[in-house]
């Protein structure tokens, strides 16, 4: 059964199925047509069926690349859409990219769609094939979630089909360069399913395709996001620090980076997305009742507590400006979580915009990627009192520091979350994360 399939794959006689066309699982998709294989991608929301079908990429922001390689797809009859699962039936190769998020109040995993998923995809799943989940998972959860309750829905043995995890590492506005060109580990449940695995995806990765057993690619994919999420937890930290001793964290951070082996992240107003907010939490999920973490919590706490100290930034500033938050107008610039994209997924500016309308803000917010954000940023920052840079995209690199001054209600206030404005680069007040604050 094993040499069958490999010998398939080999030859792309086989086709493949993507459970969840989103930001992961659209560009797999994409890429495994690209490679020649007939591609089902099953998506639950209709709208999005629909797009893909018509060949319109339902991805917001800029992914070069990617629209072009969907519609050259779906024209060449290599992909097509469908919501019921159903259709996976023929495929012999199963990828899982569906949401994996923690709950906010217990940072337990919230498995609903990779259960939904998996229940639904059982009473179609022959015997012999290779399913592999993307979503990044808990260490254990392949062993203690994903292998029994597919045996369960579809009624097949562990021997049947062949289990794997491989982790997807791919960022917004990169996905197609990074999942053809990022090393990625390929963690089977046994040694034909990495066997198997490795070879379907030397269809799509040029880089490294890294052999190893489920929990260690579960340990390493959770771990290199808590990680990125700990080296921010410290920039920020070193930030506060430089605002409450009157420093330039900037200036800071540029000569600890002329030491060697010394990389200071950048700290900024929060961390977002729907990787490093949650997988630290997910590193952790099972771990024994006996282990105490300690740096990993600590490191969420600064970094979820970010976007609050913006919003104690622009009181602050307004009070410079001798007004009160309470009915002040605050123009927040930027909604997704990362530049250039319409992805919000546990964006900070979330948080900022709730706590300034708890302390009585009258909030605007433009994005240009976000819908319903969208329009004229110069009409939405008029008769603001304050604005708020949430995220560094592109439009708002290009901004006159002037102009943006000369939009805003005197004296005009800027809070700053992410460097994009010298502090003294117009007559304002200015107030940034981790630097100096000046008065017109």
């Amino acid at each position: 059964m094993r040499e069958t399939l490999l010998e398939a794959i080999r030859r792309k006689e086989i086709s493949v199925a993507v459970i969840g066309l989103g930001y992961v699982g659209l560009p797999v998709a994409c890429k495994f047509a690209q490679a020649g294989f007939e591609v089902i991608g099953i998506e639950r929301n209709a709208e999005k069926v629909a797009q893909v079908r018509q060949g319109l990429l339902p991805i917001g922001g800029r992914e070069p690349g990617l629209a072009e390689l969907l519609l050259e797809a779906v024209r060449a009859g290599r992909l097509r859409a469908e919501t019921d699962y159903a259709a996976c039936r023929p495929a012999r190769a199963i990828l899982i990219a569906v949401e994996t998020p923690v709950d906010e109040s217990t940072h337990r995993p919230a498995y609903t769609a990779l259960r939904t998923a998996l229940e639904s995809l059982g009473p179609h799943l022959a015997r012999g094939t290779l399913v592999v989940v993307e979503s990044t998972i808990a260490p254990g959860t392949m062993a203690g979630l994903v292998r029994p309750l597919l045996e369960r829905a579809s009624g097949l043995q562990a021997g049947d089909i062949f289990l794997a995890h491989c982790p997807e590492r791919v960022t917004p506005g990169k996905l197609l360069h990074n999942l053809e060109h990022m090393p990625r580990v390929v963690g089977g449940m046994t040694p034909e399913a990495t066997t198997l695995a490795v070879e379907l995806y030397r269809h799509i990765v040029r880089a490294d395709l890294d052999a190893a057993d489920a929990l260690t690619a579960e340990i390493v994919k959770t771990a290199e996001n808590a990680y990125r999420d700990v080296q921010i937890a410290f920039a920020n930290e070193v930030a506060l620090l430089c605002e409450s001793l009157g420093a330039d964290v900037w200036r800071v951070r540029e000569l600890v980076n002329k030491c060697p082996y010394r990389d200071m992240h950048l700290p900024g107003a929060g961390v977002g997305g729907h990787c490093l907010p949650k997988d630290p939490w997910l590193l952790l999920a099972n771990a024994p009742a006996d282990f105490r973490p300690r740096l990993i919590p600590a490191a969420r706490a600064v970094n979820e507590g970010m976007p609050l100290h913006m919003a104690e930034l622009v009181v602050e500033g307004l009070r410079k400006a001798g007004k009160d938050v309470r009915g002040a107008r605050v123009a927040i610039l930027g909604y997704a979580f990362l530049e250039n994209s319409d992805d919000t997924r546990n964006s900070p500016s979330a948080v900022l915009v709730d706590r300034l309308r708890e302390l009585g803000a009258e909030v605007v917010i433009h994005d240009p990627y976000v819908p319903g954000y969208q329009g004229d940023l110069g009409e939405r920052l008029q008769g603001c009192d304050a604005a708020v840079v949430m995220v560094r995209h592109e439009e708002y690199l290009r901004l006159d520091p002037g102009e943006l001054a000369a939009r805003l209600n005197p004296p005009p206030v800027v809070v700053d979350g992410r460097h994009v404005f010298p502090a003294g680069a117009a007559r304002w007040i200015y107030l940034g994360v981790g630097g100096p604050k000046t008065n017109p």
